[in-house]
């Protein structure tokens, strides 16, 4: 007896795959949505339908790709994950008019800005925990995170109490998505991208997000939260061997610390944070500008680095 053979649940399994359809780590990779989402969508919503093999793997068809990204867009349009359902079969493509006045990300924004005043780690936490099992990693940047930091950043000029709650926040969203981080680099192989706090600020939070944001591309990440030397740098990119190096701040940084910095290094190099916008002409040819993380993630995908969704 061959005891090599596959079982027929295996072999089931394959046929499928053969037929085109797709694992679940596979969508998750193509739409950038992770397959706690994808689960949930399912069983809380019924957005997806995946079909299922005997021993009870997911398999999806080109079909619930192209939902998925329809999804996407809705949500994208401020649309609650509730309320998706409803609108999916709708022939209009979606547009800003179709979010709600009354956005669920507002309530949800609220809510963190309450928790955040009163120091409340365990609301926080709840509460983002809750949008990262329903919502991909960038709809939470763009449509709650994101504005969440700006509005707290027009909250806390000159109001007392403010720095208690920034270092509060900040500690605890690196917190958070250093977490998220290290799990996601368990999951992926292929060199890093580096990124480094060339600032004097520790906690950076936009550092946080473009590791965040990128290590959910399917790439791996080394963060150094604080400012190094540039031969030290050097020697951070000769031991690691990144596929790139991103040097984010918030802060200006001397003209004569740049080329030292940025120049010399066997791998593409990125400006990151209110320093590219600082630093438009001061820098070297080649040296790629990402004043947001957002604009980071697409100068990645430009530069071939990160998978295409």
């Amino acid at each position: 007896m061959d005891k090599t053979s596959d079982s027929p649940r295996e072999t089931d399994y394959q046929a499928a795959l053969a037929k085109g359809l797709l694992p679940i780590r596979e969508v998750a990779r193509q739409t950038g949505v992770n397959p706690v989402t994808l689960r949930a969508w399912e069983r809380r919503y019924g957005l997806i339908v995946p079909l299922r093999t005997g021993s009870g793997h997911r398999l999806y068809s080109a079909e619930d790709v192209a939902r998925i990204r329809l999804i996407l867009t809705w949500m994208e349009r401020g649309i609650a994950v509730g309320q998706v359902k409803g609108l999916l079969n709708t022939p209009q493509t979606p547009t800003a008019a179709d979010a709600s006045p009354a956005s669920p990300w507002e309530e949800q924004r609220r809510y963190l800005m309450q928790a955040i005043a009163n120091l409340a780690e365990r609301q926080l936490d709840e509460r983002f925990n809750a949008a990262m099992a329903l919502y991909p990693p960038l709809t939470l940047y763009r449509q709650l995170l994101q504005p969440l930091l700006d509005e707290l950043e027009q909250r806390w000029r000159g109001q007392f109490g403010s720095q208690v709650e920034r270092v509060f926040l900040h500690s605890w969203l690196r917190t958070k998505l250093g977490a998220r981080i290290y799990h996601n680099n368990r999951q992926c192989g292929g060199a890093p991208l580096l990124l480094v706090n060339g600032s004097d600020l520790p906690m950076e939070p936009g550092l946080w997000l473009t590791a965040w944001l990128v290590s959910s591309a399917d790439c791996s990440v080394e963060v150094l939260d604080w400012s190094v030397p540039a031969v030290e740098l050097s020697l951070a990119v000769a031991r690691i061997q990144p596929r790139a190096l991103l040097l984010y701040s918030s802060q200006p940084l001397r003209q004569d610390q740049l080329p030292r910095l940025l120049n010399g290094h066997p791998c593409p190099c990125l400006l990151g944070g209110p320093a590219a916008a600082i630093h438009q002409t001061g820098v070297e040819p080649g040296t790629t500008l990402a004043e947001t993380p957002l604009d980071a993630l697409q100068a990645l995908l430009d530069l071939g680095l990160l998978h295409n969704r």
